[in-house]
């Protein structure tokens, strides 16, 4: 069945993101993004696709999402998206989550797998909720941690292309069944991921 998409997103992941809606037929009616300028408003642009600039980048309002869209889509964005644009939404919204959910929620998930040595890292597509990254989970696969990586080098050789894939296979999952899978999450192994900033050096 047919998949109406509002992509919110940006940058690299964002732009990679669409290119893989696209590849799987679905009609992306517009993508939200922070900024006039970011690499996924200009792959919208060369797409056809209309672009909606946030006014503020913490939030995606209800005007954002257009008429008809069944389903929103996330990748590579840390706004919230409000309640009143979920509703405008036939089948909610998903989003793309660098952990095993409920695992490091939060901002800094592949930084806090880095930081608590954690052997085996993955990635989680879970429904968008009041509460950050706490929806339940409609797909995760998981990795392996190198020694010595980096929060980066974790991303760009792992849970980036892990992440693509799991939104394009549950994109064909909403296009077979007509609805996105959900599992909720199990609440007592969650942890928190919040932005890590480092002590300012004395000298």
């Amino acid at each position: 069945m047919a998949v109406n998409i509002t992509l919110v997103g940006s940058k690299w992941f964002g732009s990679a993101a669409l290119a893989i809606l696209l590849e799987e037929g679905v009609k992306v009616l517009r993508v939200v993004v922070p900024t006039a300028d970011d690499r996924l408003a200009t792959a919208a642009k060369a797409a056809g696709i209309d672009a909606f600039v946030q006014d503020d980048p913490r939030i995606v309002p209800g005007k954002a999402i257009p008429d008809d869209t069944d389903l929103i889509v996330t990748a590579h964005s840390h706004a919230r998206v409000a309640n009143e644009a979920l509703a405008r939404a036939r089948l909610g919204g998903i989003g793309y989550h660098p952990s095993l959910l409920p695992r490091h929620r939060g901002i800094a998930a592949i930084e806090w797998t880095i930081r608590e040595r954690d052997p085996i890292a993955g990635g989680s597509i879970y429904h968008l909720a009041e509460r950050m990254d706490a929806g339940p989970i409609a797909a995760q696969e998981w990795c392996f941690v190198r020694k010595g990586e980096t929060a980066r080098e974790l991303w760009e050789r792992a849970l980036a292309p892990l992440g693509l894939n799991l939104i394009r296979k549950v994109i064909r999952y909403a296009k077979e069944h007509g609805h996105v899978p959900g599992t909720p999450q199990d609440e007592q192994f969650a942890t928190r991921a919040p932005l890590i900033r480092e002590p300012v050096s004395a000298d």
